[in-house]
Formats: structure tokens, C-alpha cells, sequence
């Protein structure tokens, strides 16, 4: 058996298998929703290094990353530092998405095409800047600020193109450069990866401390450059004697085209690896680690599931739910559906929400949903009078004064007047640097009159709340205190899209922040 070749065409079939694997799962994202199949940003393990800063701040992810996000981050960065950029050469789909047009490129061409080597230096440095640049604008602003611009991402989105740009004009700056990837890769290997992925960059950074080497035996070499031409990346091979250089992907492609064995060896810690070996352990540990952290229940990648007996609010549900899932998810029935949400009885009950449009095109899902109470329900936290701001501090950055007061960011930046371009992680007496003129302390000082003028239907001093325990559904707690819902929330300081068989002491995991107890205690 040539082992040469099962090495060569096992990394072949892992990459392309995956790429194939991410453009189903991309389609049905598009076809299903965001509910039932994960997002291109869920399964790339860069979008977790983009939602680390609002993780260790907030203990919550951005939007469209979760645990699994996570779980691939720490992996890939795992095998970066054990065996160089593998995740690249080996598991990469948008690597592999290159490769794939630039072996097209090569049956066309006949030959393959190397940017001169002091352009290609400059470019090389390129994925830095935009990886210090993404990974910057994300942390500032808490949010995938590089999905409208990210190829991959376009990637995703390409089979519903005209709806993404005209949802987004801005995401026609991804496809341009996803035209731009693929047009490149037909000339030259890896044309993404050698000068925009930011990625890439992160990766080649942690490769400088790991122990996998590929080494050149000059007594043995023959000087025949294969190594070189076979390189997707272009190290010039044949002049080193130990690749030490961040751009390898260890792809070994160099090493199965060398000739003449033991001139060319992948080495980890001086010890001889085949390729083949090198293939196992990569491919081994990243789905052997993927399936562990299923298993345990530690690999979200969809938003969690609304668990059964459980209800929503009908302006919660998404628009990627159908008309019949709605009745489900809101305990409503059918015709309670179509009326609240003032859906045509000619709209078949199997539409998606946001397929209603298309057959009634005046049909606005979002104003259906304010109309049926999402609006009142997120403006009803930010009403004056009903929030003490007195335990919010300037000091305090915007995400842990909202935090403190279990409140949505839009009912916080309404509340207290804050330009939506400020980023939550800005500290509040700082907003008045990105927006002269803003006065933080005044508009607290008008938001604590306000509360003192207004003397609550239930306050601490009307109502023993001794008996209220966090073990309590907020329901039973409600029929406790023979209390409205809109008061207790009020009174609990609980958001509106806490569901009433929410467990007291549970809310925290879906509003962090929140503390039952403290507010408990505050009450009494």
C-alpha cells in the first residue's frame, strides 16, 4: 500500500467532505431557519475569538455563537499549537473551497501562477491587519461587525443572494470579495488564506510554539524543487532545512511530493511523523473532542429549544418558525395565530413568517409582531417610575448596567437616551467622548424623580414577599401573591420575555445578570 497516497487523498476527502457538509448545512440554514440549522458563524471557530471580550464580560455570547462556537475555538487553537496551522491545511472548508478552484485553474491554465515574491511578502502581512481590525470592531461594538464583509459568510448566503443584499446592502461587499477569493484561487493556491484570512493570521501566531517541524535533509536532497512547486502556499521549501515559517498549513503536500525518502519528514519534537499519522491525529482529535463535548451537552450550536410545557409570547416567536409551529411554541391556537398576528387566512399554515411577504407583499412580520404586543412588551421595562436606577454607577459599563437591571439592550439605551453607535462595552460617564453633549448623571437624575414622584401599585412596603421562594415558577409565585403578571415582572424586575414556568432562581440563565435573591431581599 502507498501510504503516500492514502495520506494525499485522505486530507483530500476530509476537506472536501467538510466543505460539502457546511454547504448543505449553509442551504438548509437558509431553507430552515436559524432554529433547526446552525449558521455559517455558529460552526467557524472565529467567531467565538470575536465574541471572547463580551464572553469574559458578560458571561453571555453575540448573537449567532453559542457553546459549539466555543468548543471549536479552543480546539483549533489546541491543535495550532500541537501541529502548526492543521486546521487549515486539513479541516479548513473555505481552504478547501480554494483549493478546489485552484486545481480547476491548473487544468485550465496547465500551470499555476506565484505573485512575485516581494509583492507577496507585503500582501502576506494584509491578514494581520484584518484580523487586529475584526476582531477589534467586534470586541468594541459586541456584535460579528465582519459578517457583511466575510467571504465565507457570503459563502453561505449565496443561494438566497438578492434577499441577503437587499436585507443588508452591505453584504454585497462579502460576495464581492467571495468573487474575488474564488476569481484568485483559479490562479493562485490558497489566495484567501495566504493574504486576507484573519483566521489564518490567529492561527499562524500560536503555530510559532509548536513543536511540529517539517525538515529538510540536505545530504539526501536532490535539489528538485517539487517541495516547492507543490506547495499551496508557496514556502520556498528547497533552501530551508527546518520550516519554521507561520504560513505553513500543514498540508505535508511538500513531503509526499519529495522523491527520495528521509530527505523531506514532518517532525513533532524530532520525532518522524508520515503523513498519513499526522492526518489520524488531527482529523482524530478534532471529531473524537466534537463528539465528547455532544455528548456531555457542552456543543450548542442552535439556539436552545423552547422546552416543553413551555410558552412564549406570540411577538417572540421567529421568522423562521411556520404559522403551525406558532401554536406550539405560544399555547395559542391556530386562528388565535393568524388574528394576533393579522395573517391573510389565504397564507397557508406550513409558511414561514418570513415568507409571508412574498405571498402578501404589503404583509410587514415585524410590525405584526409589535402590533400584537412586542413593542408595549419591550417598552414597558423602560417606562420611568418603574426601575430604581440608584444602583447604576458611571463607573459601570452599559452591558453591566443593563445587566443590573435585567434589562433588554434596546429598552436600555431608550431609557437612558443613548445613541444606538455607542458600544455596550463603553462605560457610562465615557459615552459623552462618542456623543457630545450626553449627560449621564443628569438623565439618571431625571430618571430618579421620576421614580419618586410615582408611587409604584406594588413596593416593597405593600407586599410580603417572605413567602416567595427561587424554587417557586414565577407563576406559582404570581398565583402566591394573587398578583397580575405585568405587576409581579414589574415588581421582580423580571424582562417580559421570561416565561411565567420559568423557576425563580433559573431566570439567570436566560437573563444574566439577573438575581433573584438580591431583588428578593430588596423587597423585604
Amino acid at each position: 500500500m502507498d501510504l503516500n497516497k492514502v495520506a494525499k487523498w485522505s486530507r483530500i476527502l476530509v476537506l472536501v467532505g467538510l466543505l460539502i457538509w457546511v454547504t448543505y448545512e449553509s442551504y438548509m440554514h437558509q431553507v430552515l431557519g436559524g432554529g433547526k440549522a446552525p449558521s455559517i458563524h455558529a460552526l467557524c471557530p472565529y467567531g467565538a475569538l470575536e465574541s471572547l471580550y463580551t464572553l469574559l464580560l458578560t458571561g453571555s455570547f453575540i448573537k449567532k455563537i453559542y457553546s459549539g462556537t466555543v468548543v471549536l475555538l479552543v480546539l483549533t487553537v489546541a491543535l495550532a499549537v500541537l501541529f502548526r496551522r492543521s486546521f487549515c491545511g486539513l479541516l479548513c472548508p473555505f481552504g478547501a473551497l480554494q483549493e478546489v478552484f485552484a486545481k480547476l485553474g491548473q487544468k485550465i491554465f496547465k500551470k499555476r501562477f506565484i505573485i512575485p515574491q516581494k509583492i507577496d511578502q507585503i500582501f502576506r502581512y494584509l491578514k494581520y491587519v484584518v484580523l487586529v481590525l475584526t476582531v477589534g470592531m467586534a470586541w468594541y461594538y459586541g456584535s460579528l461587525w465582519m459578517a457583511p464583509y466575510d467571504p465565507y459568510a457570503a459563502f453561505s448566503h449565496i443561494s438566497v443572494i438578492s434577499s441577503s443584499i437587499e436585507e443588508d446592502p452591505l453584504v454585497i461587499f462579502g460576495f464581492i470579495l467571495l468573487f474575488i477569493t474564488v476569481a484568485g484561487s483559479f490562479f493562485y493556491d490558497r489566495f484567501f488564506c495566504k493574504y486576507l484570512c484573519p483566521a489564518g493570521a490567529f492561527y499562524a501566531i500560536i503555530a510559532k510554539i509548536s513543536p511540529t517541524k517539517i525538515e529538510r535533509n540536505d545530504s539526501l536532497c536532490i535539489h528538485c524543487k517539487k517541495c516547492d512547486k507543490s506547495c499551496p502556499v508557496n514556502i520556498e521549501i528547497e533552501k530551508e532545512e527546518r520550516i519554521t515559517t507561520a504560513e505553513c498549513i500543514n498540508c505535508n503536500d511538500c513531503v509526499l511530493a519529495c522523491p527520495v525518502k528521509g530527505a523531506l519528514e514532518v517532525k513533532v519534537a524530532r520525532k518522524t511523523v508520515h503523513p498519513i499519522v499526522m492526518v489520524i491525529l488531527v482529523v482524530g482529535l478534532f471529531f473524537g473532542t466534537i463528539g465528547i463535548a455532544q455528548l456531555t451537552d457542552n456543543f450548542q450550536i442552535l439556539p436552545l429549544a423552547v422546552a416543553q410545557g413551555e410558552v412564549i409570547p406570540i411577538y417572540e416567536v421567529k421568522g423562521y418558525n411556520t404559522i403551525e409551529e406558532a401554536t406550539t411554541l405560544t399555547g395559542l391556537t391556530l386562528e388565535e395565530v393568524y388574528q394576533q398576528l393579522a395573517i391573510p387566512k389565504s397564507v397557508p399554515k406550513e409558511t414561514q413568517f418570513k415568507q409571508i411577504s412574498a405571498l402578501v407583499p404589503e404583509y410587514s412580520f415585524d410590525q405584526a409582531k409589535a402590533n400584537a404586543g412586542g413593542s408595549e412588551a419591550e417598552g414597558a421595562a423602560s417606562t420611568p417610575g418603574t426601575i430604581d436606577v440608584s444602583g447604576i454607577k458611571g463607573s459601570m459599563t452599559i452591558q453591566e448596567a443593563m445587566d443590573s437591571l435585567s434589562m433588554a439592550s434596546k429598552d436600555f439605551y431608550a431609557l437612558f437616551k443613548i445613541p444606538e453607535t455607542v458600544p455596550p462595552q463603553t462605560i457610562l460617564k465615557e459615552i459623552v467622548n462618542l456623543s457630545p453633549g450626553y449627560d449621564f448623571q443628569q438623565i439618571k437624575d431625571e430618571l430618579s424623580v421620576s421614580a419618586s414622584t410615582e408611587a409604584p401599585e406594588n413596593t416593597s412596603g405593600t407586599v410580603d414577599v417572605s413567602a416567595i421562594k427561587g424554587s417557586m415558577t414565577i407563576q406559582e409565585a404570581m398565583d402566591s401573591l394573587s398578583m397580575e403578571a405585568k405587576e409581579f415582572y414589574v415588581l421582580f424586575k423580571i424582562p417580559e420575555t421570561v416565561p411565567p414556568q420559568t423557576i425563580l432562581k433559573e431566570i439567570v440563565n436566560i437573563s444574566p445578570g439577573y438575581d433573584f435573591q438580591q431583588i428578593k431581599d430588596s423587597l423585604q
